[in-house]
Order: structure tokens, then sequence, then C-alpha cells
């Protein structure tokens, strides 16, 4: 399969260049001014920009055990008509994912279905090191996930023992749910006599997560080595992880740069309580100001669906999380068109910066690199809608609203899986290879 790109201007960390770009077989071939040869498709990309396929290293697809809410295949399919070319999917699932052989299961089935490339996490239990250690490398495993405050599903690892024993003894990526787990416990009263969900973030305050981040570091420099912090969301973390580079990279969510507490509970409710919680505005704008200032290496969506049946049970019944693997690549390209942060360093946080860390052949449009791309036309406004969500779940909290920007293509290995907001039907995801 030959697939040609014509007269796109590409978009890279070092800024715009209107360049042919050739693929053939899931490789980019040729990068160049002009190309001119046969090819079996041939997109004509004048006016518009063309991305690396974005990348999002952080979802929870709910398959297997969770599958009313979503699975592989549907979070898949709006991964592909949000841009997204690549996810990397969470461990919390029923069972847990904490083997080699349950990878090995996810796998399978992702290859069978999914018009994304894919990847998935093996969870820590503080009991199968000897699992983490059999994963390192392995084609379509990126890492290990450590959730040292209890969330969605059963997996919880906070014995500080336990977590130096796995620092020292891996080498991958591990990504971590910081939140306090003594304090969640011992502050539960909030929650029990909670009458909505503006109590959330009460609970859940910000020294919970400050209190687990700094923990999280000082276990780091005495292990020698980095973590990777998942959905930052306080001002407090956020100014202590900038002086902790050396141990960490940082990740926030289009969620905590876009909602604030109280607003966000007073529209939305239940449907705005994920974990950690969406907090005040100055959390917000410290979240920018690290995004800004390169403290933040990577933006991932935490898609975490949950139905409207479950959310609408009221808190504190109802579950925390929210989809958005759809609406990340939206939301910040809207950001970027508006002159928030630039284009450049939108390539750097969902493309480059991913491809980098994990040691992908992806993240950058050039000679033999993985054919993933997506196509953008800059000059047109989108509604994000909760009706053209292709998640299970059928909702988003930024419904209604309006971005700068609009998808016309998303292809992955060559092969074109979405174009102007539809599915093609046509396969082109692949398990993630990483380098050893």
């Amino acid at each position: 399969m030959k697939l040609l790109i014509k007269n796109a201007t590409i978009y890279s960390s070092q800024g715009p260049a209107k360049k042919d770009v050739l693929s053939e077989n899931g490789k980019i071939t040729e990068v160049s001014d002009s190309i001119s040869t046969e090819a079996d498709q041939v997109i004509d990309g004048e006016g518009k920009y063309l991305f690396p396929g974005f990348i999002d290293t952080q979802v929870h697809f709910r398959e297997p055990g969770l599958t009313h809410k979503e699975d592989l295949l549907t979070g898949s399919q709006a991964a592909a008509l949000g841009g997204v070319t690549t996810f990397f999917e969470m461990p919390n699932t029923n069972p847990s994912t904490t083997t080699v052989e349950a990878v090995q299961q996810k796998i399978e089935s992702a290859a069978s279905k999914c018009p994304t490339n894919f990847a998935f996490y093996i969870g820590a239990t503080g009991e199968n090191l000897e699992e983490l250690q059999k994963s390192q490398g392995l084609e379509g495993i990126c890492g290990i996930k450590i959730f040292l405050g209890s969330s969605t599903g059963d997996l919880l690892l906070y014995e500080s023992d336990k977590l130096l024993d796995i620092f020292k003894n891996t080498e991958c990526i591990i990504a971590c749910h910081s939140e306090n787990e003594i304090m969640l416990r011992e502050r539960i009263d909030i929650k029990k006599n909670a009458k909505s969900a503006h109590e959330h973030p009460v609970w859940r305050d910000e020294q919970t997560a400050f209190t687990s981040t700094q923990r999280l570091i000082g276990l780091a420099k005495e292990a020698g080595r980095k973590v990777h912090v998942l959905h930052v969301t306080t001002q407090e973390e956020i100014e202590f992880l900038k002086e902790n580079k050396d141990h960490c990279t940082v990740e926030v969510t289009p969620q905590h740069l876009t909602l604030t507490a109280p607003d966000c509970y007073d529209r939305l409710g239940t449907y705005a309580q994920m974990n950690p919680p969406i907090r005040e505005g100055r959390h917000r704008e410290a979240l920018w100001k690290g995004v800004l200032d390169g403290t933040v290496d990577l933006i991932g969506s935490d898609h975490a669906p949950h139905t409207r049946e479950e959310k609408d049970q009221g808190y504190p019944m109802s579950p925390s999380g929210m989809p958005g693997v759809q609406t990340i690549v939206p939301l910040m390209l809207g950001y970027a068109l508006e002159g928030k942060i630039t284009l450049e360093d939108l390539t750097k946080f969902l493309c480059e910066n991913p491809a980098k860390m994990y040691g992908m052949n992806k993240g950058f449009i050039e000679a033999g690199r993985d054919a993933d791309f997506t196509l953008v036309d800059p000059n047109s406004d989108f509604e994000i809608r909760d009706e053209d969500q292709a998640s299970k779940v059928g909702w988003t909290p930024f419904n209604g609203q309006k971005v700068k920007g609009l998808i016309c293509s998303t292809i992955v290995n060559g092969v074109v899986v979405a174009e102007n907001g539809k599915l093609t039907g046509e396969r082109g995801g692949r398990p993630v290879v990483f380098k050893k």
C-alpha cells in the first residue's frame, strides 16, 4: 500500500514546512518538497496541517470485565475519530492486568479489531515483581502502572519497601497515580457525609496529592531513577516537580487544563468527578504555567468512561472518571490555534515527547518512521457533541464546546482509518514496538 500526501504543511517542534510525504507498507519512505510517483491513494493536503499521529498515553478501555462502559474496539474507534493514532491502556480492569499473560490476551484482542495502534501497562501489586521484570521491552507493553491511592478497580500499592523494590529492579517507564492513601482513609467521613460532587475535591484535597508526590519523588531519589507522575492537578505539585525534573516526568490532562471548581460541579455534577479531582482556578493556572515553562512533558486524556446510569447515582455513590480520548486532540488543537500554546508545543506534547520517552518509532514525520499521521483543517470550527462520541457511554463533559480546527483524516501505518468525522472501516492498528 502506497500513500502519498501532497502539499500539506508539516508540523514538528522545529516549526512548519510545506512538504509531500510518501509512505509504503506502513513506513514513511520519503519527505521532500515535491514527490511525483504513482500511489494507491493520494491525499491533497493543500491548506491543511499534517502532524505525526497523536499519541494518547493514558486511557482506560475497560476490557476485560467492565465492557458495558467501553471495550478495546469502541475506545479505539473513539481514538481514531479524535485524531489519535496510538493509545496506551491502563491495567485496572476486572480482573486487573498484572501478569504478562494477561497483557498478551489484551494485545491479541486489540490486534483483532483496533483501528489504531496500541500498547498496555502492566499493573504492580507488590507481589508480582517477576512479572514486571518479564514484561520489560516486550512488544505491546509500554510500562508499569502503580496506584499509590485507591481509584477505580482494586489495584493499590503504597508500601515504601515494595515500591523501592520495584523502582530498583526495573528499568522501564513507571507511571504513577499519586494520591495519599492514608490521608484518603483518614478523611473518608467527608465523602460518606457528602451531599454533592462539590465535596469530591474537599475529600481528595491538594494535600492528599502533594504529600503523595513528595513521597514518590523521595523514593525515586533513593532508588536513583525517574518516575512518571500522571494527571498532576495542584499548584503545589507542579512547582515541586519543576525543581525535581531529574527524577520525574510529568503528565497533565485536558480536563484539568480546561475545567475549574466550583463551576464544573455546578454545571456537570458527578459528570465532572474524577481522580484526582478538578480543582480551583489557581491550580489550573499553575498547570498552564507548567505546560508553558517545560515542567510538563506529556498531555494524556485519562479517558475513563462510566455510564450515565452510574454517574446519575449521585455523589458519593457515583464512580470517578470521564471520557476523553476523542476530545484530547480537538481541545488541545483548539488551544494551539487560539495561541494558548504553539503548534510546535502541541506536536511536542502529543507526538515527539511520547515517542522519545517510551522509545517508539513514531512521533516524527521523517523517512523510516511509522506512517502515522493526523491531518487537520486549521480554518474550520468544530463543536464537540455528545451524539458524535464513539465511546459506549455516549457523553462528554465538553458537550457544546466550540473549538478551532477540524480533524480531516486519521492515518495509522499508512491506512486511513477515519475521514471527515466518519470511520472508514479499515484497520491499521498494530502493537507498539519499543526500543530496548
